[in-house]
């Protein structure tokens, strides 16, 4: 058992802030992206293979309880994969930072998406975030979480312009306000780290404004 330490101080330099995606597992906001290895995708051929296996053995055999042992294997395989990767990827985050900003993702409602439910499954955001939380506190490191209705892949994180037509679909675009070429996620992990540190009065309130500067609804207040 790790022993907690006292919390380490941090400011922005210090401070991380992460996008989960599907495609990129994480992109944070200095720029890296750790790409998603989808070990359930790679592995549903193999999984179907072993299911029609079981499918053609004589209910109550021991044949059939082999085949069901075989697909059984290959789930603890993917789930063994899985923690191998988060646990690599949340170690060396925690060990760099001291303090990591994230989003509060309503998972279970994206999991009602039947499009991307078993991508959403695959990818494990929940269980990321947990050993994000637990790690922080062993290393007295902190975990800073945003709102989860923050706009944070909409508002331009150079001059605080609001894209409100931006698409799920659009992986780039250019702010109106002030030209910036965005990627969406390195964009949308910098106003994570930004609303997070705001929330903790480390860094000054900026209010989304239109192309010409000027403010758009409620000020984004910590």
């Amino acid at each position: 058992m790790v022993k907690k330490t006292e919390k380490e101080p941090f400011g922005y330099d210090s401070t991380i802030g992460l996008d989960v995606g599907i495609k990129d597992f994480v992109t944070m906001s200095d720029g890296t992206k750790t790409d998603n290895p989808k070990f359930l995708r790679d592995s549903i051929g193999r999984l179907k293979v072993l299911q029609r296996r079981v499918s053609r053995k004589k209910k109550g055999s021991k044949n059939r309880d082999k085949a069901n042992y075989q697909v059984a294997k290959q789930h603890e395989k993917i789930t063994n994969q899985r923690k191998d990767f988060l646990h690599k990827v949340s170690s060396k985050i925690v060990s760099e930072n001291q303090a990591i900003a994230i989003e509060t993702l309503n998972v279970t409602g994206m999991m009602k998406n039947h499009c991307l439910a078993q991508a959403i499954g695959d990818v494990s955001w929940s269980e990321f975030f947990r050993q994000l939380e637990y790690k922080c506190e062993w290393y007295g490191k902190t975990l800073l979480r945003i709102g989860r209705f923050e706009p944070s892949s909409k508002i331009c994180s150079v001059c605080g312009s609001t894209n409100n037509d931006l698409k799920l679909s659009d992986r780039e675009w250019t702010c109106a306000g002030c030209g910036t070429l965005h990627d969406r996620d390195v964009n949308a992990s910098i106003n994570i780290k930004k609303f997070a540190l705001q929330d903790q009065n480390l860094i000054g309130v900026i209010a989304p404004v239109d192309s010409r500067g000027a403010p758009v609804g409620d000020v984004i207040d910590g």
